[in-house]
């Protein structure tokens, strides 16, 4: 969440292995997986696991690495990164020296979402920079996708594709069937780079599809996400959960991670 003012393609996927205490990963062939201090998928019966990542544009920025240890320790997977160009989206966010500021003090998974328009300028310093997956946006990659995917690959991060909520879904099937796959969807349930937006119900018709075509895909959700929406996500298909204010602004943030978690859980095990 931003907070500012069942047949599948076997060339697609590969088999993921992250740590949710290290940025780095490694692929082979056919289904996710994350090693972490939860059961794995195939303990709980499920095709695609959980991954809770508190949105650090909703933390205190005075105080980012004791926050981002915090969310550890409250039981996140990943740390979600927004970063804003003031170009693709109006706000201007963070960038790769926080990035790498905060790196120095964490092994976190850091899942990087790019909202700029030119992210192939991005690749080389967030690589540097530590970041762990580098996610950006297919309305201005529709040209240089595959070099894009190549080149995050070829820095050491997990390439992932975003959509807004007005992008058709179809289009980012051209980025998970090609040679050089991205291994992760963001669908947005908000417009990215707004702050004060509702959760977008009807985005779930795009989860859904993604889930049908890529039962093992990692199909993010951002925007709105917390207590009284994390059911409509969890059974359309979403496994990996952005949230800021309803986790950071929770009296018990622990409780609110965790009950994402068990929603995700439970979806994936009546599919």
């Amino acid at each position: 969440m931003m907070r500012v003012g069942k047949m599948i393609n076997s060339r697609a996927f590969g088999i993921l292995s992250i740590s949710t205490k290290s940025h780095n990963y490694s692929t082979s062939n056919l289904n996710y997986s994350t090693i972490s201090n939860h059961k794995t998928s195939s303990e709980l019966g499920i095709m695609v696991e959980a991954k809770i990542a508190p949105s650090m544009l909703s933390s205190d920025f005075a105080n980012l690495a004791s926050e981002a240890e915090r969310m550890l320790t409250f039981g996140a997977d990943w740390l979600h990164m927004d970063i804003m160009d003031g170009h693709f989206v109006p706000n201007l966010t963070i960038g790769a020296p926080v990035i790498e500021s905060l790196r120095k003090h964490t092994k976190a998974y850091l899942d990087c979402h790019l909202m700029v328009t030119n992210p192939l300028d991005y690749v080389d310093q967030f690589g540097k920079a530590g970041a762990s997956g580098f996610t950006f946006h297919v309305e201005v990659s529709k040209d240089n996708w595959p070099e894009l995917v190549k080149q995050i690959k070829s820095k050491g991060m997990r390439p992932g594709v975003a959509l807004k909520p007005g992008t058709p879904i179809e289009e980012v099937f051209p980025l998970l069937e090609g040679e050089h796959p991205v291994e992760m969807v963001l669908v947005m349930t908000v417009e990215p780079g707004f702050g004060g937006q509702k959760f977008m119900p009807d985005m779930m018709n795009k989860v859904r599809t993604l889930r049908e075509k890529y039962p093992t895909l990692d199909i993010e959700v951002d925007g709105g996400l917390g207590p009284s929406t994390i059911d409509a996500a969890a059974a359309a298909g979403a496994n990996c959960i952005v949230a800021g204010s309803s986790v950071f602004g929770a009296p018990e943030p622990a409780q609110v991670i965790s009950l994402l978690r068990t929603s995700v859980n439970k979806a994936q095990k009546t599919c």
